[in-house]
Order: C-alpha cells, then sequence, then structure tokens
C-alpha cells in the first residue's frame, strides 16, 4: 500500500480556512474506490485533526429499502439513482450546515444484509469537517442537483474501467451472487449507472487517480 498522500490531508483540511464546518463529497462510478478513499482520508483527518473533528455521511445510507422497491418495480435496479432517497440525503447533508449544534442522526448500510439502516450513522456537533461519498453527487437532475451547492469541495475517483469492473465482479461474488450472476449484474445494472456518474466528472473540483492512494 502506497502512503496515503499528505497534499490530499492538506487539501481537506484547508476547506476549514472558509467556513467552521465543511462538507467534501467524494464521488466516481461503482468500483472506483470512493470508499477506499474516504476511509483513508477520515483516519488521516482525524489523526491531524481528532476524531471528534471529522465526520462521515455515506450516501449507500439513503438506498430504499427492498420493500420500496419492490412496490415501486426497481429491485432490478437497485444502485440506480431512482433506487434512493435523494430527499433524505439533501436534507441530512442541508441540517449539517443548518443545525451545527445538534447531533445528526443518519442511515447508514448492512452490506451483508444489502439494506439500509435506520439512525446507524451519528455526527456531533464537534465534527467540523464532514466527508461523505456516494456515485451520483455531481449528478445535475433527479433532486441530485441540490448535493453539489451543499460541498465545500467535490472529488471524483478515477480508475482503469477493466479494474473497476473486476472489483465489481468480486465485491458482487463474495455477497452471495454466483459468478455469472455477477457478471451479469456488473453488465446489465453497475455499467449503465457508471457510465451516467462518468458523465459528471467535469464538475469535479479535483480528480483523484485511484493509484495515487492505493496499490
Amino acid at each position: 500500500m502506497s502512503p496515503f498522500p499528505l497534499a490530499l490531508v492538506d487539501r481537506a483540511e484547508s476547506l476549514l480556512d472558509r467556513s467552521d464546518r465543511a462538507v467534501l463529497g467524494i464521488t466516481g462510478p461503482p468500483g472506483s474506490g470512493k470508499s477506499t478513499l474516504t476511509s483513508a482520508l477520515l483516519s488521516a483527518l482525524a489523526s491531524r485533526l481528532g476524531a471528534d473533528a471529522v465526520g462521515h455521511l455515506p450516501m449507500d445510507g439513503f438506498h430504499l429499502a427492498d420493500v420500496q422497491l419492490d412496490r415501486l418495480g426497481l429491485r432490478d435496479r437497485k444502485g440506480a439513482p431512482v433506487t434512493f432517497d435523494v430527499d433524505g440525503y439533501v436534507a441530512a447533508l442541508a441540517r449539517l450546515h443548518s443545525s451545527p449544534k445538534s447531533v445528526l442522526y443518519a442511515p447508514g448500510f448492512e452490506r451483508e444484509l444489502e439494506q439500509p439502516i435506520a439512525a446507524a450513522i451519528a455526527i456531533p456537533p464537534s465534527a467540523r469537517l464532514v466527508v461523505t461519498e456516494g456515485n451520483y453527487l455531481l449528478l445535475p437532475h433527479g433532486g441530485w442537483q441540490h448535493v453539489h451547492p451543499l460541498l465545500a469541495e467535490a472529488w471524483f475517483v478515477g480508475v482503469d474501467d477493466d479494474v473497476r469492473r473486476s472489483r465489481l465482479v468480486r465485491r458482487h461474488e463474495e455477497f452471495g451472487k454466483s459468478p455469472d450472476a455477477a457478471l451479469a449484474w456488473v453488465d446489465q445494472v453497475d455499467e449503465p449507472n457508471a457510465r451516467l456518474v462518468s458523465s459528471t466528472r467535469e464538475a469535479a473540483d479535483l480528480i483523484v487517480k485511484a493509484t495515487s492512494f492505493a496499490g
């Protein structure tokens, strides 16, 4: 594992020069390494600023539960923009700014269950720098256009498509899909989403190459 670039830590910390609380967005297509970057960045920021000064608000917690996807006929599109509670996500981001003295309780996402878990995340008032990551932070429609204005910056994680696809297939297999089913899901669900996310790349404030923080 390569040392985590201090330039990224410095840039994230500098966002606090603009306001008392800053929200940094990490985006990129499925399998690009958003979670890896976010985890490493949060760890580095906690070491520098103190654990209580940083927070994490993943977009994944705002997945619609399977019961809602079934009701809407969207179970086979899970992960697409319409399968998230975008209004709830935007409201949570807005509360980070409008109610900084209150604890923000937000849903998390349990990978093994593939379901959101209510109030699994708590972001305290002491969290001055909050990192949020997800696919659609820069999408300009469908309610997602309200996300970008709530971010101090948005970073886009870029990675080779073959590497990204192999990660996705492996991830789906780890969570119970057969090799054929995993490959089919990547081709039919993940790749259309990836193309959509990649179209938002130019709206990012910074492009972060996955090779700069992993491998």
